[in-house]
């Protein structure tokens, strides 16, 4: 539907002007609301009126609110839009120009099992892979495996600590899971081993571990990219390196070499390999980029990041920068802190100190349905609260026990109904306010995934269920689709098979199971 606002505005102020449309919170304010008059300088209710007129049918009404212009949809319109989204399996057209997408999220270092906050940005990357393949982009769902480097060099001391070849330190990494890697390494570690080499292995078995607790939750992975393998032992690290001096963008002092990125769109140089010869992170990372977008052409890349990683957004983007790749062709998603919350009182949570919820832990004790839809309602830019207590409730208190339930709800009256389902076209009798309320949220799919394709508010996905749930629910308290001799009354009836249909694709993109009893 708002594309096809968008394509009549267009039409009535002509040439390249950028302006908004969006779905207001309250339906006094329509059903749609534009900015346009703001942007093309024109008086609202002028503007307003030529809209209207080029608009036609579309239009039940066109009101101004100061200069925003205000749209409601005829109700023949609306139920043609909601036929046009029950016969489609993908979106109708839009201003969607597809394109090839890396995606990569989660990339918890394998020094650790996933911990309850990977689960934010895990869920996150996967609805938004989901949404970005059903808009028609082609996905790649990624992993970045960082198995180089210090912390695997101290995970292999730790794993040692453990087994009482060589002294504790403060930096260890600690916490039960050392003690089962040290075992399970025992018969292959000796004193004296290379640290790297005993990181190597405990590695491995983590990310063992990190894959199947990613399948356990329904995230799936493309592409697992080994930093280590793909990067330094390809030799890619170097040949950007040596790409980056033949450009002139690498300077060398202090036994170290620098990328000039204060030339470039950063505030002061950064280091690529120290003093001691051997490449930082930031090199590292320039590589995998150039991975991603010479070597395998991707379009866009998109990186999840947790909180901690907010200071190194514009380093990597003049890092890509440096290698000719237009900065805003990497968009990067920072996913903030997570706090559970249990009985009041926060569960703290080191990896290091090994003081921390697991995501299995985590499923084991709310479900995955509670746990993907809890991280999802939350944008990542704000800080979150997980409440394991709501997390656990089985009644309509529980954001997601109450979404699934209007689900479980439309089928069980079509299944009491024993009727085939209604052709849509009989919508046409529906007359009262619960009925059209619930028409008018069911239309609005198409918007909110094109919307979220657009600026990944995965969270806008995750409220709309819960809006679809709100409207179902009270429609089925108001309204009687079947009566107590069993005739059932047909507009009803279909818009229930509507409701059902539209929280089938919205499940199938947030992940949520689709169940028939609860």
């Amino acid at each position: 539907m708002i594309h096809r606002i968008s394509e009549i505005i267009k039409k009535v102020v002509g040439g390249e002007i950028e302006f908004n449309i969006s779905i207001p919170d309250q339906e006094n304010f329509g059903h749609y609301a534009t900015n346009a008059a703001f942007m093309v300088k024109q008086d609202p209710k002028v503007l307003a009126d030529k809209i209207k007129d080029v608009g036609g049918d579309l239009f039940e009404k066109v009101d101004v609110a100061g200069k925003f212009i205000n749209f409601w949809i005829s109700p023949g319109e609306l139920l043609k839009e909601l036929e046009i989204i029950l016969k489609s399996k993908k979106l109708p057209a839009s201003n969607v120009s597809p394109q090839t997408i890396n995606l990569e999220f989660i990339s918890a270092n394998p020094t650790g099992p996933l911990t309850m906050a990977n689960g934010r940005g895990g869920f996150w990357g996967d609805v938004l892979a989901s949404v970005l393949e059903f808009t028609g982009h082609k996905v790649t769902r990624e992993y970045y495996v960082n198995d180089a480097g210090n912390q695997i060099k101290l995970l292999g001391e730790s794993v040692m600590a453990a087994l009482g070849l060589m002294p504790s330190k403060e930096e260890h990494y600690q916490g039960e899971y050392v003690k089962d890697l040290a075992q399970k390494l025992a018969d292959r570690t000796s004193a004296g081993a290379e640290a790297e080499k005993v990181g190597r292995m405990a590695a491995d078995i983590l990310l063992t571990g990190i894959r199947k607790s990613v399948g356990n939750v329904g995230i799936k992975f493309d592409v697992w990219f080994s930093e280590n393998k793909n990067l330094r032992e390809g030799g890619l690290i170097a040949k950007v390196l040596a790409n980056l001096e033949k450009a002139g963008l690498v300077t060398e002092h202090d036994g170290a070499k620098w990328l000039k990125t204060s030339d470039i769109a950063d505030e002061k140089d950064r280091v690529l390999v120290k003093s001691d010869g051997n490449p930082t992170y930031f090199l590292a990372d320039i590589g995998y980029h150039y991975d991603k977008f010479i070597k395998r052409k991707f379009d866009t890349a998109i990186t999840i990041w947790g909180a901690d990683h907010h200071g190194y957004v514009a380093r990597l983007k003049a890092g890509v920068k440096a290698l000719g790749v237009e900065p805003g062709r990497l968009k990067i998603i920072i996913a903030q802190l997570v706090r559970l919350v249990e009985g009041g009182k926060e569960v703290r949570m080191s990896k290091r100190k090994g003081e921390f919820v697991t995501l299995d832990e985590l499923i084991k004790e709310v479900g995955k349905d509670a746990a993907r839809f809890f991280f999802l309602m939350h944008a990542p830019e704000s800080h979150m609260d997980f409440d394991l207590a709501l997390a656990k409730e089985k009644s309509l208190k529980n954001p997601v026990y109450y979404v699934q339930y209007a689900y479980v709800r439309a089928n069980s009256i079509l299944k009491k109904s024993k009727a085939q389902p209604p052709s849509f076209k009989i919508l046409k009798g529906l007359k009262s306010g619960s009925e059209w309320k619930l028409v008018r949220e069911l239309v609005k799919f198409n918007d909110m995934v094109l919307q979220t394709a657009e600026d990944y508010g995965v969270s806008r996905l995750a409220r709309y269920a819960l809006d679809i749930a709100k409207a179902f629910h009270n429609f089925y308290e108001k309204e009687r689709v079947i009566d107590e001799k069993g005739n059932v009354a047909e507009d009803k009836l279909a818009l229930v098979v509507a409701t059902r249909q539209v929280l089938e694709k919205l499940f199938d993109l947030l992940g949520i199971d689709k169940v028939d009893k609860m």
